[in-house]
């Protein structure tokens, strides 16, 4: 069962040091059945973005990672409350630093790979966002900020090696 209600209050968000938020996220990701074995990996991804509360511009789900919660459970809470998806995460990303455009204060971010394996048809935050599958180079150039794209690029990079293993090991 899923809670179709999204968390809220900041009573149990965790700070960094510098008294930013730790938000979490990741970039949920389904591979194409259809791509020949010899294509680039980027063009057999496609990757979920959602828009803003406010509806400008394309980003991945994130947010808030709070005190009585795991960073796994966190991560999934915030891809079903924002994109309506669940799936399998599929390792770390990164973590950067950037700055709050609305708070000016430096955040902390993580970023996970999360492999899809439910699409939602509701969830919590569907009347405020929108969800769209796209290619990685459409998401490439969707991204707001260059850590989103350090993130993207990582996520390819992991999926490139996992493959090449694969067709090794076959």
């Amino acid at each position: 069962m899923v809670c179709m209600v999204s968390r809220q209050g900041r009573e149990l968000q965790r700070y960094n040091k510098a008294g930013g938020r730790v938000v979490v996220g990741c970039i949920p990701y389904k591979l194409k059945e259809d791509i020949p074995v010899g294509s680039r990996i980027d063009q057999a991804i496609e990757v979920l973005v959602i828009t803003s509360q406010k509806g400008h511009g394309m980003m991945f789900p994130k947010g808030g990672w709070e005190l009585d919660e795991t960073i796994d459970e966190a991560v999934t809470r915030e891809a079903m409350e924002e994109a309506g998806v669940l799936g399998t995460l599929q390792g770390e990303l990164g973590i950067w630093n950037y700055i709050s455009k609305r708070y000016n204060v430096v955040y902390e971010g993580q970023m996970y790979a999360l492999k899809v394996t439910n699409e939602l048809c509701q969830w919590p935050e569907m009347h405020v966002r929108n969800r769209k599958w796209v290619s990685v180079a459409e998401a490439r150039e969707g991204c707001q900020h260059k850590w989103m794209t350090d993130a993207l690029d990582k996520l390819v990079s992991q999926l490139g090696m996992r493959r090449m293993q694969e067709v090794a090991m076959a």
